[in-house]
């Protein structure tokens, strides 16, 4: 991560605290997309050969599921329009105040986005569904267009730099 001016500036704190839930969080997005899976294409629970596979897959190449939820993380970053750290008097760091803030949030993002089929299929297609590497990309690229357009935010790349713009 590259610190530019400020080591204690909230985007920093928040970026850090994002960082440090990833893995666990990883496992919650995954358990929210079979749950989401579940209510909007099997609500009767009734087994079948996908579902099973669905509901006992664990082991799925990681690398794509991670970068969606570093988009998500971006997407909250850039939602919090005030970048000042406030006083505590709890007694809790900034730190763990941002962990706190950031995994509440990102089970509501991840459960709004579930009720979305667009997005439960191309999350399958990359995670328990995996099949082949070029369907998983293809599924990624959809996947963060999707999420995109649903929190209303375009990416416009200038010289090298990424620029977020509320559409």
């Amino acid at each position: 991560m590259i610190q530019k001016l400020f080591p204690l500036d909230k985007n920093y704190i928040l970026r850090q605290a994002q960082f440090a839930l990833e893995e666990e969080l990883l496992d919650q997005m995954v358990y929210e997309l079979k749950r989401s899976y579940t209510y909007l294409y099997n609500p009767l629970k009734l087994m079948d050969s996908t579902y099973a596979v669905i509901l006992d897959g664990f082991e799925f190449p990681t690398d794509r599921i991670r970068m969606i939820y570093r988009q998500l993380c971006g997407v909250y970053r850039y939602q919090q329009q005030d970048n000042q750290l406030e006083l505590l008097f709890d007694g809790k760091s900034h730190f763990d105040k941002f962990k706190e803030e950031w995994e509440a949030a990102f089970i509501s993002m991840i459960r709004q986005l579930g009720q979305h089929e667009q997005y439960v299929k191309t999350m399958l297609r990359m995670t328990l569904l995996f099949d082949t590497e070029s369907r998983a990309e293809w599924a990624e690229n959809h996947c963060k267009a999707f999420i995109n357009q649903h929190f209303g935010i375009r990416v416009v790349k200038r010289h090298g730099e990424l620029v977020l713009k509320v559409s």
